[in-house]
């Protein structure tokens, strides 16, 4: 059980995978209700706007509902829309971005943004960091949120983006550097403000 699925302890979800295998509505429902917020906060993760994550909800959900009869129930069902989710960013991802993975010179030569004046709440440091995230080039996003969120390995990442291992390592090292740095300036404001 997941903990989507234990914050809903009196939902059946065998019968709902059932019931939405038969094209039931209500089941659809039922399903995309659970679990469509913890997806969404998914596909925020990989876009820059309310807009794509929905779109991306959307069209993730689509999927989870065609594919619903390929559910074999070996694994967390929150875990297998996930899997669908994430998949649908990547194919959305690659048929946007054509350009290549490496070299992003002028992003890294430039000076870090003046970071948003520190406020001692720690809900507020943890969406400066989420920020940041948001903040990188798509290419580098990505393939840290890949590594970092989702667990892939190198080769995996390379597999899904059709770039090489090196191309997945270097982005994810570019993209650790950019916000090594843009917090090292959150942490030395913060460090000032506090003395």
């Amino acid at each position: 059980m997941t903990i989507n699925e234990s914050k809903h302890p009196e939902t059946d979800f065998d019968k709902i995978v059932f019931d939405c295998q038969k094209g039931e509505r209500y089941a659809q429902k039922a399903l995309y209700d659970a679990f469509a917020p913890v997806m969404y906060a998914v596909c925020l993760r990989y876009t820059h706007n309310q807009v794509d994550a929905e779109d991306l909800l959307h069209d993730g959900f689509i999927k989870v509902f065609t594919k619903i009869g390929q559910y074999k129930k070996t694994g967390s069902l929150e875990g297998w829309i996930r899997r669908i989710i994430v998949n649908t960013i990547l194919e959305e991802f690659r048929k946007r971005k054509k350009d290549d993975f490496v070299n992003d010179d002028k992003f890294f030569n430039n000076k870090p943004d003046e970071p948003d004046e520190y406020d001692e709440d720690t809900h507020s440091d943890i969406n400066q960091i989420i920020d940041l995230v948001k903040k990188l080039p798509d290419k580098y996003r990505m393939v840290f949120n890949l590594f970092v969120v989702e667990g892939y390995s190198h080769d995996m990442i390379a597999d899904e983006l059709n770039i090489s291992v090196g191309t997945s390592k270097s982005n994810l090292s570019r993209a650790r550097q950019w916000l090594k740095t843009r917090l090292g300036t959150i942490v030395t404001n913060k460090h000032e403000t506090l003395w």
